[in-house]
């Protein structure tokens, strides 16, 4: 039966190599023979295509938000709407008794009728008088009276219609309809509540979630430190195809649909020394809810011929200085001083300090030293060997 423990076997296979060096070590000690070099598992250096990718903190924020408010004061006589249901844009969500502004509109067209009929009066009482001044039948300060009566009338016609226009709406405005798509809350009144217009407190607030936007911050420092190397051509920028957001949710998961970035903010917060992006994503299934702390993986640039190694392969010296222990000419061990930029997982990406080609030291870092030689154990090979053998 196949063992379940495949990955670590190249890790096994290089420590009882190392055993074994170093019992041949104590044998031929105790022959009087030179000892062997110490084995030195490495893996070689190689250039690859790499993409900067930084994990952000953020929370998830509404696409939009409606807090909805009567804009007519009268008392609530039914909610139309299920709380924690799924509104459209237009449907009613609460009914206002509408007798008042039945009546008012009701008043309204009456006076917009006589309106009507006094510019009518006013309009043949201007004609006539005009044919009556053609014959000097009357005088021109008659026909003149005429003409503005009839302004006047004109103008009163005018505002009665604006008049019922108004209190067209107003009667509208007595059904409460939903402003935009999405999902409604807990409503804070009940039927036989007085509401007025334009009160402070909502009555009911509304949110869509599909798509969703992702508020997020980032060091002003690692921006311009970004913005710095792709301006002068370490790192180049994505193209849009790459420039996807991935989200980890907070027990580590992965969020299944992928978003976008869609802004940067022009400004740094003074507080924080941070400046604040926003990623949008779809949320067809309202996995997301409004204020869940998330960690957005945003890849920003990428960057040719990189050197990306494990970090067992790195240490510091008490200065604080990374170094790495290479393989050199006749197998010898050399001492690096490297420039890590970035973590990456259980990687360093390196700015400076290793090449494509180099041996790295990652295994049997206890029995070498500076300068001495030792036996090379190539630790992918061993792995790709021991792997063959465990299929067969």
């Amino acid at each position: 039966m196949r063992s379940s423990f495949t990955l670590p076997l190249w890790l096994i296979a290089t420590t009882l190599l190392l055993s074994a060096c170093g019992n041949d070590e104590a044998s031929s000690a105790a022959a009087g023979q030179t000892p062997p070099p110490p084995a030195a598992g490495y893996l070689t250096v190689k250039s690859q295509s790499f993409t900067l990718v930084n994990e952000l903190p953020g929370r998830t924020t509404p696409f939009q938000v409606a807090e909805v408010r009567p804009q007519v004061t009268g008392i609530v006589e039914k909610r139309l709407f299920n709380e924690g249901d799924t509104v459209s844009a237009g449907q009613p969500l609460y009914q206002i008794d509408s007798k008042r502004y039945q009546a008012a509109l009701a008043s309204a067209k009456a006076e917009l009728a006589n309106a009507e009929a006094s510019l009518e009066s006013a309009r043949l009482t201007a004609k006539r008088y005009r044919t009556l001044g053609e014959s000097s039948a009357i005088s021109q300060q008659e026909i003149e009276d005429a003409d503005i009566a009839k302004r006047v009338a004109e103008a009163r016609l005018a505002a009665a219609q604006a008049q019922m226009d108004a209190n067209q709406i107003d009667l509208e405005y007595s059904t409460i309809r939903a402003p935009i798509d999405g999902r409604i809350g807990r409503s804070s009144v009940t039927a036989g509540a007085l509401v007025t217009a334009n009160q402070t407190q909502a009555l009911v607030t509304i949110r869509q979630l599909d798509p969703i936007y992702v508020d997020l911050t980032q060091s002003y420092d690692e921006l311009r430190a970004l913005r710095s190397a792709m301006a002068s051509g370490r790192l180049e920028t994505l193209g849009e195809a790459s420039a996807s957001v991935t989200l980890a949710l907070h027990d580590g998961s992965v969020y299944g649909h992928k978003g976008t970035l869609q802004f940067s903010e022009y400004a740094v917060d003074e507080n924080t020394g941070t400046v604040a992006l926003r990623a949008l994503l779809p949320n067809p299934d309202g996995e997301l809810l409004p204020g869940m702390f998330v960690r957005a993986r945003l890849p920003q640039a990428e960057r040719e011929n990189a050197i990306v190694v494990p970090q067992k392969g790195i240490s510091r010296e008490p200065n604080g200085q990374a170094t790495a222990l290479v393989i050199g000419d006749n197998n010898l061990v050399e001492k690096r001083q490297v420039e890590p930029e970035k973590a990456v997982g259980n990687q360093w990406l390196i700015r400076s300090g290793l090449s494509a080609g180099d041996r790295l030291i990652v295994d049997g870092l206890q029995k070498i030293r500076v300068g001495a030689p030792v036996t090379p154990v190539d630790v992918i090979a061993e792995q790709q060997t021991l792997s063959q053998a465990e299929q067969e």
